[in-house]
């Protein structure tokens, strides 16, 4: 399918890559140096090359289609690898901050301790916690270098790398009736528990959570605290089970697993603390 953008010129595809990861022709005009209509008519001219739309346009911008994302997975080395090598090297110049994002848990509990040695050799970092959808729409659009993401992501722009398999475990200060207990919950609809539920019981889950608390150190510190039991993944409590602190209401043969994946935009970064990141964290991830 992208064969049919063969005829496009280097600079038609330089001014796609730019709006592509800009999300707007304004910005990505500002990108390569270009006026708008100019931008416009590039990428005018290739969709109409090619006979297939690479953009729709949004109250904030635009949004790439499946082509535009096949397209821009497929050019995105190339042209960044000819961007270096036309671009003088500057050695006095320190490397830029590497953007990392991912789950506030996972991040605080198991990526900054990994990371943490690398501050030491020079590597700056620049961490956002949040949700795996909104990250992984940033990291199409350049905001962010690597992203930890708790579903594979769709489509082709981004590159996925298997990072760690989670286990989710059911756990409580003391033995109890979770039919009667208060449920301590990430969110009100309890999707983990839920999932825990369907998995090892295979049936539905009837309980409402008595606390809700966004963030699973919370939930974690509420269950330590005694204010009920929780399903949560066994890295984050694994200290609190070894110690007796916690104890497991339940250990199926067939836990749920939950993979989490190292997200990159390909081709998107000539800084080479990315890669190092990027090696360290692929490096940790299985012991997780």
């Amino acid at each position: 399918m992208t064969d049919r953008f063969s005829d496009g010129s280097l600079d038609q595809l330089r001014t796609f890559l730019a709006v592509y990861r800009a999300g707007a022709i304004t910005a990505g005009a500002r990108a390569v140096g270009l006026s708008q209509s100019t931008v416009t008519s590039q990428i005018r001219a290739l969709e109409q090359q090619s006979g297939r739309q690479l953009f729709q346009r949004t109250a904030r911008g635009v949004r790439p289609t499946a082509v535009a994302d096949e397209l821009a997975a497929r050019i995105a080395g190339p042209l960044d690898d000819l961007a270096r090598a036309l671009t003088p090297a500057e050695p006095s110049t320190p490397p830029e901050p590497v953007h990392l994002a991912g789950p506030a848990e996972l991040l605080a509990t198991r990526v900054m301790p990994a990371l943490a040695p690398l501050v030491a050799r020079g590597v700056r970092l620049r961490i956002t916690a949040g949700l795996t959808d909104e990250l992984l729409d940033g990291a199409r659009h350049g905001r962010f270098d690597l992203v930890l993401a708790t579903t594979r992501p769709k489509g082709r722009a981004l590159s996925a790398t298997v990072l760690a398999d989670e286990e989710f475990v059911l756990v409580a200060t003391a033995p109890l009736d979770v039919e009667r207990a208060p449920l301590i919950a990430y969110a009100e609809d309890v999707p983990i528990v839920r999932r825990y539920w369907r998995h090892v019981f295979g049936r539905r889950l009837t309980v409402s959570p008595a606390v809700v608390i966004p963030d699973l150190r919370g939930v974690l510190a509420a269950v330590l605290a005694g204010a009920g039991w929780s399903v949560l993944p066994r890295y984050l409590c694994a200290e609190q089970l070894a110690s007796g602190a916690l104890t497991l209401l339940h250990d199926p043969e067939d836990p749920p697993i939950n993979t989490s994946f190292l997200v990159r935009l390909p081709g998107t970064s000539t800084n080479p603390h990315v890669r190092l990141v990027h090696d360290t964290l692929r490096t940790a991830g299985p012991s997780w």
